[in-house]
């Protein structure tokens, strides 16, 4: 097997909810190299620690009359959200809420948690990484939205780098699926890796903002979608402006005469001078392949194994993982 390094996803977001202090620790406890958080902006200008920008999946903010009058809806990236929006609030009501686990049907032990946990803000899980020798793989998200409403998520990221003495060669990664994000990120004197993050299908969103259209519009126009930054002359290009691609697991299979067998995306990848990082490993039925699923309830866990060492055979240089002591356990 390959040397590959593990990145808890969230934080060992299969055992506690996602992004939270416990998650974080516990995810160094079970033998992960590095931590993703999701960055998202709060109105004053604090890089928060959330899924998404909006709040009502991974928190209690549903049961705080308080804050019912700023529920609302509002497009990002071309889908329509109904919700409660970090950049609505101050941290200071940010750091009144509690964390929620956002699968509960699939995760009931983590759900029993639920306000157990404040929400994080990414100084804070700088610093838990410090302590517990974590890498940082940090993801800005919506960074074209948040751009638009005044709250520059790459400007952000360097103020608080600058203001954290901790950041050692190395340990740092930023990751987006908007490519311009992480070039603004290097404008501004940066020093991490830069990851581009692929979905499957549709085109990035700071690429079709740039068309003036949609996703769907531009995928076979306009615009490249991922499935055409994926082929070699959209590998060449992307391997002179970014270090490596993380791609949606899905991307890495294909089917075969023989059943389910992976793709040539990672052969091809390292060819054009990419590294190739997969996301997200996931045990449950609801997340693997179907040729991996067992029996018929989402939440039970299949032969992840299988699915697993499938995808350890390919060299990646990283996987994302909710569960780092199951990637340990396929290691020799």
């Amino acid at each position: 097997m390959h040397t590959t390094r593990v990145i808890a996803h969230r934080g060992a977001s299969g055992w506690a909810p996602e992004h939270t202090e416990r998650a974080v620790r516990l995810a160094a406890r079970l033998g992960a190299d590095a931590v993703e958080p999701d960055l998202v902006a709060s109105r004053d200008g604090v890089l928060v620690v959330r899924h998404d920008n909006e709040l009502g999946e991974t928190t209690d903010i549903a049961n705080r009359p308080a804050f019912a009058d700023r529920r609302r809806t509002q497009t990002i990236d071309g889908t329509e959200l109904t919700g409660w929006f970090v950049e609505d609030f101050t941290w200071s009501e940010l750091a009144t809420l509690r964390a929620r686990e956002r699968l509960p049907q699939l995760r009931p032990a983590s759900a029993r948690r639920d306000g157990a946990d404040p929400i994080l803000r990414f100084t804070e899980l700088l610093a838990i990484a410090e302590e517990t020798g974590l890498d940082v793989v940090a993801e800005l998200k919506h960074a074209t939205h948040h751009a638009s409403i005044g709250l520059p998520l790459d400007a952000m990221l360097a103020d608080a780098l600058a203001r954290t003495r901790w950041i050692a060669p190395g340990a740092l990664t930023v990751e987006s699926f908007e490519e311009s994000a992480l070039h603004q990120v290097r404008a501004l004197g940066v020093d991490a890796r830069l990851v581009y993050l692929m979905e499957h299908d549709g085109t990035a969103a700071d690429l079709a903002a740039r068309e003036d259209a949609s996703a769907d519009d531009v995928s076979t126009e306009g615009a490249p979608s991922y499935a055409r930054q994926r082929d070699d002359d959209g590998l060449a290009a992307l391997a002179h402006r970014v270090d490596a691609i993380s791609v949606a697991k899905r991307s890495l299979f294909e089917p075969g005469s023989d059943g389910l067998r992976t793709s040539d995306l990672v052969e091809r990848a390292r060819a054009a001078g990419l590294g190739t990082i997969s996301w997200t490993l996931r045990p449950e039925n609801a997340f693997l392949e179907p040729a991996h699923r067992l029996g018929e309830h989402d939440a039970a866990w299949g032969d992840w194994q299988r699915e697993w060492a499938l995808l350890a055979d390919l060299g990646l240089e990283a996987v994302f993982v909710d569960h780092p002591d199951l990637w340990r356990r396929l290691e020799p």
